[in-house]
């Protein structure tokens, strides 16, 4: 929405007692403002700190989780909403490494249950492993997008994930149906075009 110069001189004659008065009306609506003005104004933790705790929430709830794997449908479920926990992790501290590392990580815990998962029918954790797949290629196209430096510790986290694709044999075939080379899985490999890549993907009717 803009806002016309008339608009915020408006605003900016308010007194500061209806100035405060506005702000706070406004944060009881906006819970994610509020926790990201909280943030970014007298939050003792840091991104980091943030990150590392998510990194312990992501594995315990995956871990608690895991007694539901035999519902495929139910434990999506549970992991789109641990996925929705690391989206608004992301938006109150601008971590754009946690962005990709905390998804990396999710998928990599998901994947530890490789043996409960194999032995399903494939149409039962069909919609998992598609997901499963476009969070790894949304993960790749946030790496191209970072400095180089963060690169390293990407690659471990890669490597993890190709190796237990690799183990894993309806994922590993579903990959190669949609596009997904495991030969990527590190991060000098990934392709300079592969958010376009991705699109074409999608635009054939893949990746769903």
């Amino acid at each position: 929405m803009e806002y016309s110069k008339e608009f915020k001189a408006a605003l900016s004659a308010f007194s500061s007692t209806e100035k405060d008065k506005l702000i706070f009306r406004l944060l009881r609506k906006d819970k994610l403002l509020s926790k990201k003005l909280y943030f970014e104004l007298i939050d003792p933790e840091t991104t980091d700190d943030k990150r590392n705790a998510m990194e312990d929430i992501v594995e315990e709830k995956i871990l608690l989780a895991s007694k539901y794997i035999g519902n495929a449908k139910y434990f999506l479920t549970i992991v789109r909403k641990i996925s929705a926990e690391i989206t608004e992790h992301v938006k109150i501290t601008t971590d754009k490494f946690g962005d990709v590392s905390l998804n990396l990580l999710m998928i990599d815990k998901v994947l530890d249950y490789n043996n409960d998962l194999s032995r399903q029918r494939f149409d039962n954790v069909y919609k998992l492993y598609i997901y499963i797949i476009n969070k790894i290629f949304k993960s790749l196209i946030l790496i191209k997008k970072l400095d180089e430096d963060y690169w390293m510790e990407f690659d471990e986290l890669l490597r993890s994930l190709q190796q237990k694709i690799s183990e894993n044999h309806y994922l590993q075939k579903l990959c190669t149906n949609n596009g997904l080379d495991l030969n990527w899985f590190e991060c000098d490999s990934i392709p300079e075009n592969i958010e376009q890549t991705m699109k074409e993907i999608k635009s054939q009717g893949f990746l769903r």
